[in-house]
């Protein structure tokens, strides 16, 4: 008798792959849908989210068609490769859905965020957030003796290293509006 050729990953009484396909990694995605802009809608999304127990890092909602009153809804979740294509096929069955697109997965995309920074430092604290907020192009609209707001906009890492390089000079508060994000290309 000859000795049968196994394919890796099945046992040694079977032929067939008997492992899982399932993936432990966590990924972060960020969904883009059009959705009716009607009252109840953004509920609906949201407790798709909490009644399975996903999370969401980020969340923006805007009307981008008065006319055909559809809104845009942009989430940033966490999860392995099945549960984000398990959130992508149960939002696509909400009625008031009319597009999913997951823009990690879809190609290039631009992802930007919007950031108040309130900052309360003296002397050379001062000075040095003044200098920081150079080399991260923001800008500030709002000074006291006192404090300094800074507007910051740029990518979500952007925002993390301006906001951890400002906490020893006296980070007081940061308001973030959330990822706004949109493919690259004309389509």
């Amino acid at each position: 008798m000859s000795a049968l050729k196994i394919k890796k990953g099945s046992s040694k009484h079977s032929a067939y792959n008997l492992r899982p396909n399932f993936s432990d990694v966590q990924e972060r995605h960020t969904l883009a849908l059009i959705v009716d802009n009607e009252p109840g809608v953004l509920a609906r999304v949201i407790g798709l989210f909490s009644g399975r127990g996903y999370n969401i890092e980020s969340l923006t909602v805007a009307e981008v068609d008065h006319t055909g009153h559809l809104s845009r809804i942009t989430v940033v979740t966490t999860g392995t490769p099945q549960v984000i294509e398990q959130i992508k096929a149960q939002l696509g069955r909400i009625v008031p859905v009319h597009e999913v697109h997951d823009l990690t997965v879809e190609g290039p995309s631009v992802e930007r965020e919007l950031a108040l920074v309130k900052v309360a430092g003296k002397g050379d604290d001062r000075v040095e957030a003044l200098r920081l907020a150079d080399v991260f192009r923001a800008h500030v609209v709002d000074s006291t003796l006192e404090s300094f707001v800074f507007q910051i906009t740029g990518a979500p890492d952007k925002i993390d290293a301006f906001a951890d390089l400002m906490r020893p000079l006296g980070l007081v508060e940061v308001a973030r509006t959330g990822v706004a994000a949109i493919s690259r290309g004309p389509h």
